[in-house]
């Protein structure tokens, strides 16, 4: 083809391959590897490229001894049949060269408390911290970027991260849509009882600075307490939060709120609640994606300990409302709603029985049908998320490390 062929046209031709073909094409010559290899090449890969809807289940496999436990992870197409879900591709984490996330520090510790803080445009971003007395360790917070289509990672020292309850630190992870930016927002709750102006704290790390640092826009001028609910969409990353009135607040009888941070702008904003969802516990409420809008799950528990939802998105305007898509009345004493399918249909875990492994359950709104897959969990172990192949990371060096450590 290099031949025949301008090498304009070629760079066209490959930009509409997908990853795995694009990968084995670096061997071909010199030239072609320093093109796909390019932070150019790989951003216009990302943003150009078409494929299947999929999505991808990660989530720790469970057994009945409770020892051999593994995180899992699998991908599907998401297409109303769910036919493609018994064909699934799996893809183990701790053999396809994520690296050991403390190694840097003299550090030994395997994967078992590594959760997943959000996913976009093919990466995922993972966290996990370490806290040893013993060794007379302040505590360590990690994260990593993880891109599974091309088995790389690179990992980020999380600084100042929060452990108590009312003085604790969340995240978030984004891809910027117009730059490929891999950011991830530290959120540091700081309680009622601080001297500081704001109640929380802001800092931002992108990759292609590498570095940690606070973002020029306004911080809430009043109370806010953030939680780790949160959810990516397009160039936003939104957070469930809500008004304390003081640091033993649990958000019952106070008005909810979702923060905002957009990734082209890096502005924060503040999004009211409608004060009919001020009468339930903050922790009764999540938020998630439905057809590419947010959507606020709102739980409750009936006469009988089952627990039902009601699924709201919400309507972009001033004031900002919502709409009633459908209630789930379910037969669980647990339904936690983990992400929709393309066709709007709900992906939860179902758990009734403790000591019982929760079930990964899709249901379809219009026949009120459950439908049972064979994964099968803790509670609140599984992650779900629209998933793509990416030639995202390429360019970094192997087992990166940031900020920089001399």
């Amino acid at each position: 083809m290099s031949d025949y062929l301008p090498f304009e046209l070629q760079v066209q031709i490959i930009k509409r391959l997908p990853v795995k073909p694009v990968l084995k094409f670096r061997s071909v010559s010199k030239r072609w590897k320093a093109l796909i290899d390019s932070s150019e090449f790989i951003a216009a890969h990302s943003v150009g490229h078409t494929q299947l809807n999929r999505l991808l289940v990660w989530y720790d496999e469970w057994h009945p001894s409770r020892l051999g436990t593994r995180k899992k992870i699998v991908s599907f197409v998401d297409d109303k049949a769910l036919k493609s879900i018994f064909a699934k591709q799996e893809i183990d984490p701790t053999v396809l060269g994520l690296p050991k996330l403390y190694e840097n520090f003299g550090l030994s510790k395997p994967y078992k408390d590594l959760r997943v803080v959000g996913s976009s445009q093919g990466l995922l971003c993972l966290y996990d911290s370490y806290r040893d007395d013993s060794l007379d360790k302040s505590g360590i917070t990690m994260a990593a970027l993880w891109n599974p289509s091309i088995r790389k990672s690179v990992r980020i020292v999380v600084p100042g991260v929060l452990h108590w309850r009312f003085l604790h630190t969340v995240l978030g992870f984004g891809v910027c849509p117009i730059t490929c930016d891999p950011t991830i927002v530290k959120i540091s709750n700081l309680g009622m009882d601080m001297k500081s102006k704001a109640s929380v704290e802001v800092e931002v790390f992108t990759l292609s600075t590498a570095v940690w640092r606070v973002p020029s826009s306004k911080l809430p001028d009043k109370p806010v307490s953030v939680t780790w609910r949160r959810v990516a969409i397009d160039k936003f990353i939104y957070w469930f939060g809500y008004y304390p009135l003081d640091d033993y607040s649990d958000g019952l009888g106070e008005n909810k709120l979702i923060m905002s941070f957009d990734l082209i702008t890096q502005e924060i904003s503040l999004i009211d609640l409608p004060n009919c969802f001020a009468h339930q516990s903050s922790s009764n409420f999540s938020i998630s994606k439905v057809r590419g809008s947010l959507a606020l799950v709102e739980y409750s528990t009936t006469n009988n300990e089952k627990q039902d939802c009601v699924v709201w998105m919400m309507n972009h305007g001033v004031p900002v409302s919502f709409t009633k898509l459908f209630i789930i009345n379910s037969p669980y004493a647990l339904i936690n709603i983990l992400g929709f399918m393309k066709s709007g249909g709900p992906i939860m875990e179902t758990h009734d029985e403790f000591g019982e492994p929760t079930a990964f359950v899709f249901y379809e709104p219009g026949s009120k049908v459950f439908k049972y897959t064979s994964f099968y969990s803790d509670y609140g172990s599984f992650f779900v998320d629209s998933y793509m192949e990416t030639l995202l990371l390429l360019d970094q060096p192997d087992s990166s490390v940031y900020p920089i450590i001399n």
